[in-house]
């Protein structure tokens, strides 16, 4: 949940190939490969608009935050569909787009929404992960590590804020953790870059579960909120096109003539 990070270059020559069932819709018309000049716009303006949100969050200027913040998840989902994404990591990047909405709104009815929204975020990441082969990556034994590990650090987070948590807090924030954790543990296998995004998302929510705990606050806590949230996003698309780029999401490769 929010309250920029750089993202792998990406050629026309070595974009994304789509592994099963990540693919445009059926029905899409093949068209030319993306033009690289465009896609470097679009992770320019990312870029500036992320750098003009958090300075906006630093600064306090209300109103450039709350104009800048829901127009972030779009553009760089628009980056995404530019070097043909797969649809589920779009609709992730909008579940966010929509729970910054919901949590600008204020109270907890809204904030509640806005943690289905980023719930429902997790489940298409989650989709995503499984379909693109990430929990198959490396050895079982070490599969099973990193999804225990991510597993205890939920459980710590949970153990230790329950108690500031307010009663009807709870079991959401429960429920709410154990997708992000699976998200965090999924994204670990699609390399350097969504193995980053994850962890840097399940940083960012956890500092905003420290805000319901009533637990001191860090100095700029909203800027470390956001800035972990927007790079936590920009290395999760990132880290998944060049995952399927570079042939190493779990599938079997196919020879280049075969590839769409």
């Amino acid at each position: 949940m929010s309250a920029g990070g750089g993202a792998a270059e990406l050629t026309p020559a070595e974009g994304p190939q789509q592994a099963p069932g990540c693919g445009p819709a059926k029905g899409a018309t093949p068209s030319a490969e993306p033009d690289p000049a465009k896609g470097n716009a679009l992770l320019g303006a990312f870029a500036a608009l992320t750098a003009l949100h958090l300075n906006a969050v630093a600064e306090h200027f209300d109103l450039v935050r709350e104009v800048s913040k829901p127009l972030l998840m779009p553009l760089l989902a628009l980056w995404v569909r530019h070097w043909r994404g797969p649809g589920l990591l779009v609709a992730a990047l909008l579940c966010g787009c929509g729970g910054d909405l919901a949590l600008d709104i204020g109270g907890t009815v809204p904030f509640l929404l806005g943690m289905a929204c980023f719930a429902a975020g997790h489940v298409c990441y989650l989709r995503l992960f499984v379909r693109l082969g990430a929990f198959r990556r490396g050895s079982r034994t070490a599969v099973r590590l990193r999804c225990a590990a991510y597993g205890l650090v939920w459980a710590v987070l949970v153990v230790l804020l329950w108690p500031g948590l307010d009663p009807g807090m709870r079991v959401p924030v429960a429920l709410y953790s154990v997708l992000l954790a699976a998200m965090a543990a999924g994204a670990y296998g699609l390399g350097p870059a969504a193995r980053i995004g994850g962890a840097l998302f399940l940083l960012s929510d956890s500092l905003i579960a420290t805000d319901l705990a009533d637990w001191p606050l860090l100095p700029g806590h909203d800027a470390w909120v956001m800035a972990t949230y927007l790079g936590g996003q920009a290395l999760l698309a990132s880290g998944v096109l060049t995952a399927i780029r570079a042939g190493t999401a779990g599938t079997s490769p196919r020879p280049a003539a075969a590839r769409p």
